[in-house]
């Protein structure tokens, strides 16, 4: 009995010591302008706390996956294939992509041909069975199909815009609210927002009644983020360097709140404004400046509205894409012409994004996602 006694005594701190043990990597998925058959999708074990990379592999998703979304789920990355010419024909793609769960080992499983003038957004529904897809040089957004495996099957819908005499559709970005009840797309050469419902038999989209908002002409609305109530939406305007805060009421309509710009004051120079992400708990509001190369940081009020709490530098030059880790201690910030991905530790008391020096050295970076 007491040698039984010692195993059991000698053990217990040896289980306790082992479940003490964390990983503290995370994987991360980046992409980057990439030339037809160059590799353009990376997956790293990012460990946040000092900052070290560790690529596990990399391949060949087409030509300029510039954005793409994550299935974990299925474990399948869709990666927007902005090009005119995909797979030596007229048009843009979508590349889907396995990646080992373990391994992070990529190989790409299908493509898909779209419209000349490939899609610079991507996004699945609530229930990944569509993909939402938008392009900025074509003016048209697209549904495409997705099997019961997730791996896409066929476009079921495809809508090209037109505006009055001397405009020019920049269609920009698509999404489903956060309840997947309707679907809602940035227009940035139109300056305005469609509304549509999605028919699930049919993948095909119908615009909803009043499912159209218009913002000031020369606005440029580029990306949008909603709250995760889905009350309120934040859109980021290229064009004029401002966030706009939109209401959503019960029909999903949009009401203007709130313009606030995204540049410091005395700021002389060009501009485009690029990324918009909500952080956790839904306190803060963050967008990136291309020309001023800054994040900006926002406090959000009671009542959904914005209030200026920090801009700084985003650690490198012109910041196209940026994510923050799920548990809302980190921001990754994509610097797509100084080619680095830099880490900033969020302040929890102020929301502000601290540099911390680390970063990883990638041509061109486009989109990062966990």
């Amino acid at each position: 009995m007491k040698k039984i006694s010692l195993i059991i005594y000698v053990m217990i701190p040896i289980i306790l010591l082992s479940s003490s043990c964390k990983d503290d990597s995370i994987r991360l998925f980046a992409s980057k302008f990439a030339a037809p058959g160059e590799k353009g999708l990376y997956i790293f074990d990012l460990d946040l706390k000092n900052g070290a990379f560790n690529l596990l592999s990399s391949n060949d998703a087409g030509p300029n996956p510039t954005y793409f979304c994550v299935s974990h789920k299925y474990g399948l990355i869709y990666a927007g294939n902005e090009t005119k010419i995909f797979n030596s024909s007229e048009g843009g793609g979508v590349t889907a992509s396995k990646y080992d769960v373990k391994t992070g080992e990529i190989k790409k499983v299908k493509e898909i041909r779209v419209p000349s003038g490939g899609p610079g957004f991507i996004s699945l529904s609530p229930n990944e069975d569509f993909l939402f897809l938008t392009s900025y040089s074509g003016g048209y957004a697209a549904v495409i199909k997705l099997n019961g495996k997730g791996i896409p099957v066929n476009v079921t819908d495809t809508i090209f815009y037109h505006g009055e005499e001397g405009t020019v559709s920049h269609a920009h970005m698509m999404l489903s609210d956060p309840a997947g009840k309707r679907v809602y797309m940035a227009d940035l050469g139109l300056d305005q927002f469609l509304i549509y419902n999605l028919d699930p038999a049919s993948g095909k989209l119908t615009q909803t009644p009043n499912g159209q908002f218009s913002l000031p002409k020369g606005s440029g609305p580029r990306h949008f983020v909603f709250n995760s109530k889905g009350t309120k939406l934040y859109v980021i305007n290229e064009l004029n360097s401002t966030v706009t805060v939109l209401d959503v009421n019960e029909n999903g309509e949009l009401h203007s709140l709130q313009t606030i710009t995204t540049l410091s004051d005395g700021f002389v120079g060009k501009n485009s404004c690029a990324d918009i992400h909500i952080g956790k708990n839904d306190e803060y509001l963050y967008g990136t400046n291309r020309g001023e190369n800054t994040i900006v940081t926002y406090k959000i009020g009671t009542n959904g509205t914005l209030t200026l709490a920090d801009s700084q530098s985003s650690g490198g030059i012109w910041p196209r894409n940026f994510v923050i880790d799920p548990s809302g201690e980190f921001l990754l910030i994509g610097n797509e012409r100084s080619g680095d991905i830099s880490i900033f530790r969020i302040d929890k008391k102020t929301g502000k994004p601290v540099a911390t020096g680390k970063d990883y050295k990638i041509v061109r970076p486009a989109c990062l996602k966990f």
